[in-house]
């Protein structure tokens, strides 16, 4: 007896840490796309910023595309083996993504297209599968806060980006960080396979039907309209926000890295307080709704900046004040969907990556026709729709603030 709750303590940290390291390095894997195009590809082999902006989108389409087939494939394999083919594919593609710099001029842009967009595809499974396997090895009581913690480890990623892989490619060139990332990636999915068990509980192939269920439910497109929002907010800044500070204000590489990692990183900080915030204010809809309009103001503050430093500063609390909506999400879209709540993480992220797919390539579209702080500012206009989806949203939480406990 003495052992087996030995063994549960254990996999209640190591999981959780496991899971935070592998959506670490999935979205550093996925933002060092555009830092190598900013500091080397888009100059090297003459590609312009939409064109760099499909391959961005290839990736975010696949990935949405798929993402319900991957929800389906946690169901029937379980979230263990559903990372383990995340985690090797990521590292696989990421290496391919490297060896694109070895090939010949006319081919590079074609061949980043392809291999990003099939990364996109190995990718599909990870949040919702990450969800599942707090749903299984979390204590119930802590779930909101290890979401909110994995989520904020995943942009802890995205603000390293910039600075690390940046310095890789300085050190190394783009093809070879590639390459060390690639390797990297491999180590964490082993760690991964590691630290959990083999033989998951909780319920498997009839649960896959009742999707059909979850498309009726208002509550389930509300989520996913306005998680659609958040991820076009989040990928505006992801993949441009490097290239307005070096191209369009003229900040140096060196002190772009640098600042371009602080929103992320905000963001990153104030996803595990949002969470725990979401779980104690009734009702939960408050902490997503007062996170988004106060995000979409602050992006405005940013936009309307003379400076760098404020520039930086309200685009950093934006990110932040988003941020905080993150972990209600995935505690409400697990609770509306009740026992098929895999199933209704995978369509709500469907919809967030929806969005996220359209940020890398209307923000250039709009901006050579508006200027670019209208392309940024639009971000806050979405931001805004998605928090009014709350409005309508129902579960047993946001109507009496109180969350059932199952033990």
């Amino acid at each position: 007896m003495s052992a087996v709750v030995q063994s549960d303590r254990k996999i209640r940290w190591a999981v959780p840490l496991a899971l935070m390291a592998l959506c670490f390095i999935s979205h550093f894997n996925r933002i060092s796309m555009s830092v190598a195009a900013d500091e080397r590809i888009m100059e090297q082999y003459k590609i312009a910023p939409k064109q760099m902006g499909i391959v961005y989108s290839a990736f975010l389409l696949v990935y949405t595309i798929f993402m319900i087939p991957g929800g389906f494939f946690i169901d029937r394999f379980g979230p263990r083996t559903a990372l383990a083919v995340v985690g090797l594919g990521s590292a696989a593609f990421c290496m391919l993504t490297g060896m694109v710099g070895w090939m010949e001029a006319s081919a590079v842009w074609m061949s980043l297209l392809l291999v990003r967009g099939v990364m996109g595809l190995v990718t599909t499974p990870l949040h919702p599968a990450a969800a599942n396997a707090v749903g299984l090895w979390v204590p119930e009581s802590r779930r909101s806060l290890v979401n909110g913690l994995i989520t904020g480890a995943a942009l802890l990623g995205v603000a390293c980006t910039y600075k690390a892989f940046g310095s890789l490619i300085g050190q190394f060139e783009w093809p070879k960080a590639f390459m060390i990332t690639g390797l990297l990636t491999a180590v964490i999915t082993f760690l991964w396979l590691a630290v959990t068990p083999r033989h998951e509980k909780g319920p498997r192939g009839p649960e896959m039907a009742r999707w059909r269920v979850l498309l009726r439910n208002r509550s389930v497109w509300l989520l996913t309209f306005s998680y659609a929002s958040i991820g076009y907010f989040q990928y505006l800044f992801f993949y441009w926000i490097h290239h307005y500070f070096v191209k369009i204000l003229g900040m140096s590489e060196e002190a772009s890295r640098y600042y371009a990692g602080l929103p992320p990183l905000t963001m990153a900080i104030c996803m595990p307080i949002g969470g725990w915030l979401s779980d104690r204010l009734p009702p939960r809809a408050l902490v997503p709704m007062c996170g988004m309009v106060l995000g979409a103001l602050l992006l405005g503050c940013g936009v309307l900046a003379k400076t760098p430093f404020w520039i930086v500063f309200w685009f950093s609390l934006a990110m932040g004040a988003v941020g905080a909506a993150e972990g209600a999400f995935w505690s409400t879209v697990v609770e509306v969907g009740r026992s098929a709540g895999g199933t209704a993480a995978a369509i709500m992220n469907t919809g967030g990556n929806a969005g996220g797919m359209l940020a890398p390539y209307l923000t250039p579209l709009v901006s050579e026709t508006l200027g670019w702080p209208v392309g940024i500012g639009l971000g806050g206009v979405v931001c805004l729709a998605g928090a009014l989806c709350w409005i309508g949203i129902r579960s047993e939480r946001n109507e009496t603030g109180n969350g059932a406990d199952a033990g």
